[in-house]
């Protein structure tokens, strides 16, 4: 699964977040024992980091594929960067539904929802909203909204979300974001992303059915990524990337 979607993109990401309705405990020997057993079974993860709201555990940077786990008050948030299978993508996430329940006391009416996130990172160092403009919506009619002499896109980044199920208790999102700097044509360091939320709203019935849903919610994902994401924004935008010769 990485070594394809890679080939289209500078970096590709999944991240799981499981958020929650009541503040999580952030005691010393709580989160500490929960991040020890996390490093025994992944050793990268092995640098402790502080931020302003959230306690760390990350892998050291340039690790492949590079793995972080964070608690901050109301979530607790995954990702693995440039996994080269499915066990590498999805493992991580799967442990925490499995073991941190029982670690921060969370029980199935807390919860909010379940979502992964599958994120892909293109180097585009031209204007981004330009980039987008032309390989998502220069051929439609929106793409023609305004017939004015020597227009120039400034902010396209477009946004779209989808809900379905008996209770419309899954929820789709595509996000496309741009990183130009103002309403220039300054080149950019930061690269285009294209962002595929799939998630699952609670409460749910059993603390224990958890673990099996990494792996309903990736299963929808990937499906998606294949017939949607790749073929309708990925290859359009890297091909428009290409033929502005960045």
């Amino acid at each position: 699964m990485g070594e394809g979607f890679r080939a289209l993109c500078s970096d590709f990401y999944v991240n799981q977040k499981v958020s929650v309705k009541l503040e999580l405990p952030r005691s010393r020997g709580t989160v500490l024992d929960m991040f020890e057993r996390f490093r025994r079974a992944f050793p990268s993860m092995d640098q402790l980091k502080r931020y302003d709201d959230e306690l760390a555990l990350e892998s050291a940077p340039g690790t492949t594929p590079n793995r972080w786990l964070a608690v901050r008050d109301t979530n607790i948030r995954t990702g693995v960067v440039n996994p080269d299978s499915d066990d590498q993508a999805y493992a991580l996430h799967r442990q925490v539904l499995e073991i941190a329940p029982y670690f921060l006391s969370i029980s199935p009416l807390d919860i909010e929802f379940v979502e992964l996130l599958f994120g892909f990172d293109l180097e585009c160092p031209c204007a981004h909203d330009r980039i987008i403009h032309e390989a998502l919506y220069a051929p439609t009619e929106l793409g023609d909204l305004f017939d004015l002499q020597g227009v120039v896109p400034v902010d396209c980044q477009p946004v779209l979300a989808y809900a379905f199920g008996e209770r419309a208790e899954h929820e789709v999102q595509v996000e496309v974001k741009s990183r130009s700097p103002g309403r220039t044509h300054l080149e950019s360091p930061e690269p285009i992303s294209v962002y595929l939320t799939v998630r699952r709203l609670g409460p749910f019935e059993d603390i224990r059915d958890l673990h099996t849903l990494t792996d309903d919610l990736a299963e929808q994902g990937e499906s998606l990524v294949a017939n949607s994401i790749v073929p309708k924004l990925l290859r359009p935008i890297r091909d428009a990337i290409g033929l502005s010769g960045a």
